[in-house]
């Protein structure tokens, strides 16, 4: 499979260490994990959330890379069986869905699947067909990969901003089943963004977005 990624244009595409900020499917410490959306916007769609951004305007401030990354399709692959609410609620749930994958993992599951949290279901991608046309109506998934990945191979595909369209189908973030909440803010940094060992280095920390910045302000994976 090919699964795809934002991370900072300065950066690598994948995570190597333990200092990795929680996410929905991983805990403090229990890093490295990969979250791979199985499209460009299912990527674009967790950066939008995490940054609650939903404004058009907001869209050109931002600069980020998408990577495409092949993925071995032999790995056994664990589905955490929880309620839809759980599987794509706010930060609320992370709790119980690291639960869920420690228990995965103690049993040795390396890899799992799950529907994008991020990304409500709709018409993926396009055709043409007298001109551009909507793409089949599609319920995305999340691939999560654990513990380092050096033999991973990826591509940068593009640099630049996400198509206005998609941010109708992003789901807020916020509570149980993605309402708004007044919980506590995330972590400092978005673990399916940039490495924490791979900062810039002073001479290239100019902002790539006049908006956020280079994207540590709040929210995590999922």
């Amino acid at each position: 499979m090919i699964g795809y990624r934002h991370v900072d244009p300065r950066l690598p595409f994948l995570w190597e260490g333990p200092d990795q900020p929680a996410g929905r499917w991983h805990g403090d410490g229990e890093g490295p994990a990969h979250y791979l959306a199985e499209t460009p916007d299912g990527a674009w769609a967790e950066f939008l959330r995490h940054e609650e951004i939903d404004d058009p305007q907001d869209l050109a401030t931002i600069r980020r890379a998408i990577w495409a990354i092949e993925v071995p399709d032999d790995e056994p692959e664990a589905s955490p069986k929880l309620t839809r609410a759980v599987l794509t609620g706010g930060r609320d749930t992370y709790e119980e869905c690291q639960a869920k994958a420690r228990r995965l993992r103690a049993r040795g599951a390396t890899r799992l699947r799950a529907p994008s949290a991020a990304l409500r279901p709709g018409s993926s991608g396009w055709r043409v067909d007298g001109g551009l046309r909507p793409g089949r109506v599609h319920a995305e998934s999340v691939v999560v990969l654990f513990g380092r990945r050096p033999d991973l191979v990826g591509w940068r595909c593009a640099i630049g901003a996400p198509a206005a369209d998609l941010l109708g189908r992003v789901r807020p973030i916020g509570g149980r089943a993605g309402t708004r909440s007044a919980g506590p803010p995330g972590p400092a940094v978005h673990p399916m963004s940039e490495p924490a060992n791979e900062a810039p280095s002073a001479a290239s920390t100019t902002p790539s977005s006049g908006l956020r910045s280079s994207f540590r302000s709040r929210g995590e994976q999922g």
